[in-house]
């Protein structure tokens, strides 16, 4: 039987199952064989009525099943009764599902780009293995293992499964480089190669710094004290900490962060369960930046670890929140590995900013209305003008003081101080296309390609690049042409209207090509209007 028919009879008998999974509460039977009759997941007694049910469905059903397949989807529908972040990992999903909250994996450390069909080096991380073997942004990898990868229509999951593996294994890459006969062999030891939740630290002028925090990792606070250290030393007197589409991360990551901008004793956060007892974090005397400027940017793509931070300082009237109303996730989850190298994170409590207020925002059992209710934001205004973000402030009971008297708001997400709506200036369908199809990182990859060497040479840091480099109208003729090429269609109209932003994207691709993540911030927060608004207010 085929897997697809195996899913459909499975869906059929899910309600029954479901129904006896919810009677029971948590019930995960001797599949993941505990080793007692008794076994226990945290403190959570298991029973054997699921395992009965799968059971008899594996002994009368009519048609054969897939008993592993079965016991996953149901405790995956189980899990999504509970709430939307309550969830299941499958021990196939597990060790990437953790990579990005652990803030390392293994591999040879290169940053790639597909770019006609072939596995191009952009970066190769310093200190990774790659680096230290020589090995060079526009390198061409062709092979791996002795096969060639090169024009097999390799996709970027395949790369990273053949690249990827335990630390200190071996894998043998054959490289093509520009201006070089024959093809380079490296033999390459794989290594512990960090993944950074700070993106960008750069200086905005001469006073005013700028940190970019994309998750809340295992490492995220040791990052930030790093990338700080270097802007104080740097001059920095203000600070804009940009927390927009940051999705969150580890609690303890947030409470540090937090702990950096608030006196000693303040309340950043505390949490509170049904089986957990209240648990009060308070800052200590370790902050670093507790009475400096400081702005804070959010917007809907904000969630969890940043909601806590710029709810904290926004209770404490600490600083500006600007941008938009955050996605609103006060939930608390907690990790549990089973034995067959699968994983439940269950949420175990909320979580409550320091005047009381939860940060979650109404859900049902409609996973799609969830995650959708951020798109419909679009659609009723509110990126737009901020209107319908006021919806949710008319009852009392949803209405908060600080210590100075702001009122603020729980019943979904953190509503910031000041307002910025989404900026669509310069978007059009031409715009979304060449974004889309990848072609805007293809066309700044091939530009840095041919011009590496006179970009370098011409202009000696990121802050010159930004100043001085321009696109000419020769190479926007050129950026037409080449999209027209890939079945782009030139739209005069839209081409008109996102002249500016198609050339500040590129520039910015550019940038990032030479100086990495630091490039691409650089030439973007110069025209990024939320960014703009921070900076007024820190006058």
């Amino acid at each position: 039987m085929s897997t697809n028919e195996t899913r459909t009879r499975t869906i059929i008998y899910l309600p029954l199952i479901l129904s006896i999974v919810l009677i029971i509460g948590i019930a995960i039977g001797k599949w993941f064989n505990f080793g007692n009759k008794a076994g226990i997941i945290g403190n959570i007694p298991t029973f054997n009525k699921v395992e009965d049910v799968l059971d008899y469905i594996e002994r009368e059903y009519v048609d054969t099943v897939n008993r592993k397949e079965l016991t996953e989807e149901t405790i995956t529908a189980m899990l999504q009764q509970l709430d939307p972040h309550s969830q299941y990992i499958p021990a196939s999903e597990l060790q990437e599902a953790n990579e990005s909250l652990e803030g390392n994996f293994s591999g040879i450390g290169v940053e790639f780009n597909i770019v006609e069909d072939t596995i191009v080096v952009v970066a190769a991380i310093s200190g990774g293995p790659s680096e230290t073997l020589g090995i060079l942004p526009g390198d061409r990898i062709v092979k791996i293992e002795g096969k060639t990868v090169a024009g097999t229509g390799i996709k970027n999951s395949d790369v990273i499964k053949k690249l990827r593996g335990p630390e200190a294994s071996i894998v043998n890459v054959g490289i093509r480089r520009r201006n070089t006969k024959n093809l380079l062999n490296f033999k390459i030891k794989r290594g512990e190669i960090p993944i950074s939740s700070i993106d960008a630290a750069i200086m905005l002028n001469a006073t005013t710094g700028y940190i970019k925090v994309s998750r809340f990792a295992s490492k995220t606070h040791d990052e930030y004290l790093e990338a700080f250290g270097k802007l104080v030393n740097k001059g920095m007197k203000k600070l804009v900490l940009d927390l927009r589409g940051n999705p969150g991360g580890y609690l303890t990551a947030a409470i540090k962060l937090a702990d950096e901008f608030l006196p000693e004793g303040e309340l950043i956060v505390y949490t509170e369960g049904k089986s957990r007892p209240k648990d009060i974090s308070k800052a200590t005397k370790t902050g670093g930046w507790e009475t400096q400027p400081i702005t804070v940017l959010v917007d809907e793509g904000s969630a969890s670890a940043s909601e806590i931070v710029s709810g904290a300082l926004q209770d404490n009237d600490r600083g500006t929140i600007i941008g938009r109303r955050t996605f609103g996730k006060g939930l608390v989850q907690e990790q549990v590995d089973l034995p067959d190298g699968s994983a439940l994170r269950l949420t175990i409590a909320r979580y409550y900013t320091p005047t009381g207020r939860s940060i979650q925002r109404p859900y049902n059992h409609n996973l799609e209305d969830y995650y959708g209710e951020v798109y419909h934001r679009y659609g009723n205004g509110e990126l737009t003008n901020g209107d319908s973000s006021q919806k949710h402030k008319g009852a009392d009971s949803l209405k908060f003081k600080t210590p100075k008297g702001k009122i603020v708001y729980g019943g979904g997400g953190v509503t910031p101080d000041v307002f910025v709506p989404i900026d669509t200036t310069g978007i059009s369908g031409y715009f979304s296309e060449l974004v889309n199809s990848g072609f805007v990182n293809k066309y700044a990859f091939r530009y840095v390609d041919k011009n590496r060497n006179s970009l370098k040479s011409n202009y000696s840091s990121v802050a010159t690049f930004g100043d001085k480099f321009s696109l000419s109208a020769t190479d926007l003729a050129d950026i037409v042409g080449g999209a027209e090429k890939e079945g782009i269609k030139r739209n005069e109209t839209s081409l008109n209207k996102s002249r500016k932003l198609i050339l500040l994207q590129i520039k910015a691709q550019i940038a990032r090509n030479i100086w990495g993540a630091e490039g691409y911030y650089t030439v973007m927060e110069a025209d990024d209007t939320t960014v703009k608004k921070a900076l007024e207010y820190l006058k």
